[in-house]
């Protein structure tokens, strides 16, 4: 099933406002780091929970930063009408997992085989 024109524009456009938000989060995170002073702490354990809460926030925008890499990627696929069309099995992905998942590039078929061998090799 070849998802339509109208299908298309609507994920080019939930892409790219979702893309766009996080590069604007991105960017206040960075001012707001830049505007942070250095604070140490009498305490030792209050330094520590300040450092803990700055790793944190550091994990998470690494974390957007890859999805941002990952939207562009998918809005990518979709001007090179790639988009929906999984890389495992070459088959379609379904719509309910596009709504869900919009940056995937595997069917549920062939991300349930991936997560089991990824589960093998583990156990």
């Amino acid at each position: 099933m070849a998802l339509t024109k109208k299908q298309l524009a609507e994920f080019e456009k939930q892409l790219s406002n979702w893309k766009a938000e996080l590069e604007e989060s991105q960017n206040e995170s960075v001012h707001q780091m830049h505007g942070q002073e250095t604070t140490a702490f009498p305490d030792v354990a209050d330094q520590a929970a300040a450092e803990t809460d700055l790793s944190f926030d550091i994990r998470i925008k690494s974390r957007e930063l890859k999805l941002i890499h990952k939207i562009g990627e998918t809005l990518h696929r979709l001007q090179e009408g790639d988009f929906g069309t999984c890389d495992g099995c070459g088959g379609d992905i379904s719509i309910k997992r596009l709504q869900a998942r919009p940056v995937t590039t595997l069917c549920i078929d062939c991300k349930n085989e991936q997560e089991q061998a990824e589960k093998t090799r583990i156990d």
